[in-house]
């Protein structure tokens, strides 16, 4: 279990992550012409991503800063189906194509407090009370600028990738493997000019299958990437999606 918290403390990594043993999107893919009579968007700077990123007090009840373990170089996220590397790198907190700037944070949640008395025959903490105490979201969001229509194209692939590796495929990061066994569309927050969410499900043995959770926006030339993993909510087997809040407060940043 603490291999599966540093996972959610690691830029969602691959190899810790596979390692814990459809109303569709609104406005998915290219945006169907929502900004079709707005003058040409900005490419950002990284001097601007980071000014806009969510920071420390821009979430309620979240503890906003820096992404610990780091987000991963694109070189090293890998799949067997080429087609399928967009959602593998969103995964894993990087932005698909190739961003003029990028820049990332992590949100925490904060903790909450067990209920009182949950403890176990032996006077140690029940299953059902440390589920709680890490029943908390971890999100990692990602800030990319692109140059001419490469968000657009960039949030494309995204969406054609999640469309077809529905199946499932298999990665790896730094050469640990790991396997998803389906990827499917859900309900995204409609922020931006288009977005596409999506789940991706591995089957962890034991454990059962243990779902991930991502999004991908566009805001003009710029991507925002969130990815949101609750250790929590897969021990429990109860439901989770990609944290709203943190989409709230990072999409008002970015109108």
């Amino acid at each position: 279990m603490r291999l599966c918290a540093a996972a959610a403390v690691s830029a969602l990594s691959l190899a810790l992550v596979t390692g814990c043993g459809d109303d569709g999107s609104k406005d998915s893919g290219s945006g169907s012409g929502k900004d079709a009579d707005k003058p040409a968007a900005k490419t950002l700077d990284a001097g601007a991503l980071q000014r806009l990123i969510i920071a420390q007090g821009d979430v309620p009840g979240q503890k906003v800063g820096a992404v610990e373990g780091g987000v991963p170089d694109k070189s090293k996220v890998t799949s067997d189906d080429a087609k399928c590397l967009p959602v593998l790198r969103a995964f894993t907190a990087i932005a698909p194509g190739d961003p003029v700037a990028h820049t990332s944070k992590m949100a925490t949640e904060n903790v909450k407090v067990p209920k009182a008395g949950a403890t176990s025959p032996d006077g140690g903490k029940s299953a059902d009370s440390i589920s709680e105490s890490m029943n908390l979201d971890v999100t990692v969001v990602t800030l990319a600028s692109y140059d001419g229509d490469g968000a657009e194209q960039g949030l494309q692939a995204v969406s054609d990738a999640v469309k077809a590796c529905a199946g499932g495929f298999s990665g790896a990061q730094d050469g640990e493997k790991g396997t998803f066994t389906k990827v499917s569309e859900e309900k995204s927050s409609g922020t931006g000019d288009a977005s596409v969410a999506f789940t991706a499900t591995n089957d962890a043995g034991k454990d059962g299958a243990l779902p991930l959770h991502a999004e991908v926006a566009r805001h003009g030339n710029t991507l925002a990437v969130y990815t949101t993993v609750n250790i929590g909510a897969m021990m429990s087997k109860k439901a989770y999606t990609v944290s709203a809040p943190v989409v709230k407060a990072q999409a008002a940043k970015l109108k």
